[in-house]
C-alpha cells in the first residue's frame, strides 16, 4: 500500500479513536507506534526501533525519548510521544 494511503487511512482511524484515548501510553500505542510500522519500520525489532532510547541530541543529553528509528546502527528519527490532548508549548522547544 503506498504511504499516502496508509496515512490517510491512519488519520480516518485516529479520528474515531481519539476521544477513547485517555493516556500518554495509549496515545503510543493507539497513534505512534502505527505510524512508525505505516512509514515502513519493524516495530518489533528492538534493533530498528528502539524504545526507551538514550538520545544525546540537542539538550536532551542522556535523556530517553520514547522511540528511535535506527538506520545503520544510527537513530534516524526520534519520537519523544505525550498524550495527543496535551498542549505542546509547555514543552522546551529548544530541547532538541
Amino acid at each position: 500500500m503506498e504511504l499516502k494511503t496508509k496515512i490517510d487511512a491512519l488519520s480516518s482511524k485516529y479520528e474515531s479513536l481519539k476521544n477513547r484515548i485517555n493516556t500518554e501510553e495509549a496515545t503510543k500505542t493507539a497513534f505512534v507506534l502505527p505510524f512508525i510500522n505505516a512509514l515502513g519500520y519493524d516495530i518489533f525489532n528492538p534493533i530498528e526501533v528502539v524504545p526507551e532510547f538514550t538520545a544525546d541530541v540537542g539538550l536532551k543529553k542522556g535523556e530517553k525519548v520514547d522511540y528511535a528509528v535506527m538506520h545503520k546502527g544510527e537513530p534516524a528519527i526520534i519520537f519523544e510521544c505525550k498524550h495527543w490532548t496535551e498542549d505542546l508549548s509547555n514543552h522546551s522547544r529548544s530541547a532538541f
